[in-house]
């Protein structure tokens, strides 16, 4: 949520960072109408009661007098009556100011490219060279149901289109991928593992940004106004809602392994094959909170740590910056890693790292305290580290061999008891 101080001070500027996303302005005017209109009858009824106050200290000194006031009474009466109304009105125009802050977006970082979407994304580095195949590669889905690793029609059967059946080693390979990336965060790179719920409450969501815009891309549990997670960043994130956190503390680095679930269609084409777009997915998180003078090297460091894991697989990928018609709703910057895929003959997102600033932590109320001082904000950040299901799908695809096979990449080869290749 945007700073309404900020917003008082610097209107213009701070519309004109939003605007540079290339889609409107949010409503973000009504804020300032909204605002305008708090501060007016605020002022109003802080008028009002303290002609209340001084009347009503005079009337004890008027009776004691002997003097008539049945007048000054009325008016009293009537004055109590237009402070009622308008508290009322006021009360409305709260809402109505949250309401509009709730759904005007983060602003874009100085840096981040303007552009449209994604074809005006800026790449920042490559790493690793896509295999040259002397036969025909095939898509990641026709190796999986050649090898009776993947099942699409029976997960269909039981769940419907964009859903998957892991099968055997195919199942083994999900987890183990799991396993290799949670070890590597939280044994060489000091992130804390959590396991959180997987749905959590219309609060949660609103503080790390998913509501009130996103709703429609949920799953909702109307018997317990619930929502099922679309990431781990949501449970993590606010884990620490409501909190003042010591400075010692901070930074803090959690990491969680959770399926995530999203009704949102995605993209025609491809996407509807296989495992790259589907509604419920396994993914490892990344989560930091740290003061506001750290997290740009939070961020750099934030997306190293995601990278770590498709280096050491030895797939190759490439770094995006987002440009801002890119950019997610909370974010002021991100990172986009996407990974090599031969049948797509292109890079596929598998991981965006994002500085939100401050923006979730004024929506979930997270802030540190320096010695002696009056609670800040947080800064909150968090990549995935990486897409299970999508590594899965690169690792087919990468690794395939011309008689059919996959071969394990090596960092795996322990967490599939010591197997080197999936075949027939």
């Amino acid at each position: 949520m945007l700073d309404i101080k900020k917003l008082r001070e610097d209107f213009e500027g701070i519309r004109e960072r939003v605007e540079y996303r290339g889609k409107g302005d949010f409503g973000i005017n009504n804020i300032k109408k909204f605002d305008e209109e708090r501060r007016s009858i605020l002022a109003e009824v802080e008028a009002m009661k303290h002609r209340q106050n001084t009347v009503s200290r005079e009337i004890p000194k008027l009776k004691k007098a002997g003097e008539d006031t049945s007048e000054i009474m009325a008016e009293m009466k009537t004055l109590s009556g237009k402070i009622k109304e308008l508290s009322g009105k006021l009360s409305e125009i709260e809402e109505n100011l949250k309401d509009a802050l709730l759904n005007v977006p983060n602003t874009p970082a100085e840096g981040v490219p303007f552009g449209k979407d994604d074809e005006d994304n800026v790449e920042v580095r490559k790493f690793g060279e896509p295999a040259k195949f002397q036969f025909e590669p095939k898509a990641h889905w026709d190796i999986g149901e050649d090898l009776d690793i993947l099942d699409f029609q029976r997960a269909a059967k039981v769940a419907g289109a964009r859903f998957t059946v892991y099968r055997g080693l195919g199942a083994r390979l999900e987890r183990a991928i799991a396993c290799f990336m949670l070890d590597l965060h939280t044994i060489e790179q000091d992130y804390t593992e959590i396991i959180p719920p997987y749905m959590v409450n219309r609060d949660a969501m609103v503080g790390t940004g998913q509501l009130p815009k996103f709703e429609d891309d949920m799953f909702y549990i109307p018997q317990k106004d619930f929502f099922l997670i679309p990431t781990a960043e949501v449970p993590v994130t606010n884990l620490r809602a409501g909190e003042i956190i010591d400075e010692e503390e901070l930074p803090i680095h959690y990491t969680a392994f959770t399926p995530c679930f999203r009704a949102e269609a995605g993209s025609a084409g491809r996407d509807t094959r296989g495992i790259i777009r589907q509604h419920q997915f396994n993914k490892v998180e990344l989560v930091k909170f740290t003061k506001p003078e750290d997290s740009w090297d939070a961020l750099e460091k934030l997306t190293n740590d995601a990278e770590e894991v498709l280096i050491q697989l030895g797939i190759p990928y490439r770094v995006v910056k987002l440009s801002s018609g890119d950019l997610g709703f909370s974010s002021s910057m991100t990172y986009d890693i996407e990974v090599w895929m031969p049948s797509y003959n292109r890079y596929v997102e598998i991981s965006s790292c994002s500085n939100f600033l401050d923006f979730q932590a004024r929506r979930a109320n997270i802030r540190f305290r320096r010695d002696g001082g009056k609670p800040e904000f947080v800064h909150t950040l968090n990549g995935s580290g990486l897409a299970v299901g999508r590594t899965t799908a690169a690792i087919l695809e990468n690794f395939q061999q011309e008689d059919g096979s996959v071969v394990i990449p090596q960092v795996l080869r322990k967490y599939m008891g010591g197997i080197e290749k999936i075949k027939k």
